[in-house]
């Protein structure tokens, strides 16, 4: 080693007299003295490697308020949670990647309450005694569905999973080609029909399905009839689906139960704010179907959930399955669940108080209102290698609800002034994914996209673009 880097690390300070120094107490004082110790090891560590590398231009690195910064910096990184909120700026308004749906400050609050110590969740205040956490949940969900019964459990592929398990073990289910869906995450039908042990029977072709078909696919060995919501996709053109109601006297005059999984779920007629109609809960149990499965975090906007709905007979059975207590909810899910359940009893209100409801009716102009008030803000941010610009885009719903519908939309859309965007578009996402709280964005047509109809935290967000490092 050269005499000049040898004088150089003898310089470096031991790890004991970086802990003496006033900011590394104050430290301590935040992160602990082990955490601290650390991250002085590795602050020195680092200081040395540059040393060898940089030899004398790495003297600043020796300085104590650059020892301090490099501290700072370190543990900050340390102790920054993996899960942390971002804003979705996608125009994707249910980001299976990003969330799904943002809870209702109905649901938080009960969240925290529940949280902050012990709770009745199996207990029955009244009598004293042990209870089941499926009751803070079934009256609410009989009340809004019209079903008998109903259970929880922590998603709609579970619940899909325990129903069939539970109905259909080692026996046939006849389910059309057509609805044999595959969601993200790779979950088919088919899987996991096998992996609840009972046997798939496919009928009809991909695009029609008649109610003959299923009357023909009947045996001595059938469990139940199946039907799957295609929430996200659409068969068009020459097609046929044998709806509900008709699967249901088909099921009566056969003595077998109904089960139609309607994936994405809602509890509401969307077709009040301006979107397609989609297939209700209560629709299905009105149509004679014996038990109903719909996802909680979706169209709900709810936490993530599985909801079972449907005749007693059968949820009792459901809810005596061993695998059920794999897959029941904790506290503060049932907690968030039953307060966004409860808004439900006030369906006036709920555009206002459900952020997935808010965020999918919000009119264009009120989003090009909210355009025009970030846009100076974006611009002093991005400098003069970028101009802004406020343009039509379209929304999508997400998460496999409503696939083929778009909603008009405005974005700050992000170009370059100079030469082509080559790499700088995505220095430019990088940077806003480095905000104190990311911004996620979409790279389109060369430019970068901020779709507003999910922004909401205005101030917020204006504020941190004095942190955008470009």
């Amino acid at each position: 080693m050269p005499d000049d880097q040898k004088s150089l690390h003898s310089k470096v300070p031991s790890v004991d007299a970086i802990l003496r120094l006033e900011p590394s107490i104050v430290l301590i004082e935040r992160y602990g003295r082990a955490l601290v110790t650390d991250a002085i090891r590795t602050v020195i560590a680092d200081i040395r490697r540059q040393i060898s590398e940089l030899a004398e231009e790495a003297l600043p690195l020796l300085e104590e308020a650059s020892i301090i910064e490099q501290l700072n910096l370190f543990l900050d990184r340390a102790t920054q949670p993996s899960l942390r909120a971002v804003y979705n700026l996608t125009g994707t308004v249910l980001h299976t990647n990003l969330g799904r749906a943002v809870l209702a400050e109905e649901a938080i609050e009960a969240m925290v309450k529940v949280a902050k110590g012990a709770s009745n969740l199996e207990y029955e205040i009244g009598s004293g005694k042990r209870g089941d956490r499926d009751s803070h949940l079934d009256e609410l969900l009989c009340k809004l569905t019209g079903a008998e019964a109903a259970t929880v459990v922590n998603n709609n592929a579970a619940a899909v999973l325990l129903v069939l398990n539970t109905l259909g073990q080692r026996k046939e289910v006849p389910v059309s080609r057509g609805e044999l869906i595959e969601i993200g995450g790779a979950f088919r039908i088919p899987d996991i029909m096998k992996r609840a042990g009972c046997k798939l029977v496919e009928i009809g072709t991909t695009n029609r399905t008649h109610l003959k078909d299923y009357a023909e696919a009947i045996s001595g060995k059938t469990a139940c009839l199946m039907k799957v919501h295609t929430s996200n996709y659409t068969v068009q053109g020459f097609t046929k689906e044998v709806t509900a109601q008709e699967m249901s006297a088909l099921a009566r005059d056969r003595n077998l139960p109904l089960i139609e999984d309607l994936g994405s779920g809602t509890l509401i007629d969307l077709s009040q704010f301006g979107l397609p109609h989609e297939p209700t809960a209560q629709e299905a149990v009105s149509s004679g179907v014996d038990v109903v499965t719909f996802s909680g975090d979706k169209l709900l906007g709810g936490p993530q959930a599985g909801l079972i709905v449907g005749r007693k007979d059968l949820i009792a059975k459901i809810k005596k399955n061993p695998m059920k207590r794999a897959m029941r909810l904790d506290k503060v899910t049932i907690a968030a669940l039953t307060a966004t359940l409860q808004l439900y009893l006030d369906p006036d209100s709920l555009a206002a108080r459900i952020p997935t409801i808010r965020m999918l009716s919000r009119s264009v102009e009120d989003i090009q209102a909210l355009a025009e008030r970030v846009q100076n803000p974006l611009v002093a941010a991005v400098g003069d290698g970028f101009a802004v610009s406020i343009i039509d885009c379209q929304s999508q719903i997400g998460s496999g609800s409503l696939p083929v519908e778009r909603l008009p939309s405005k974005a700050l859309a992000i170009g370059t002034t100079k030469g082509k965007p080559g790499g700088k578009l995505q220095k430019l996402a990088d940077a806003f994914r480095a905000l104190p709280m990311p911004v996620i964005g979409r790279i389109q047509d060369d430019a970068y996209l901020l779709d507003l109809r999910c922004l909401e935290d205005i101030d917020g967000f204006t504020t941190q673009l004095g942190d955008l490092k470009l």
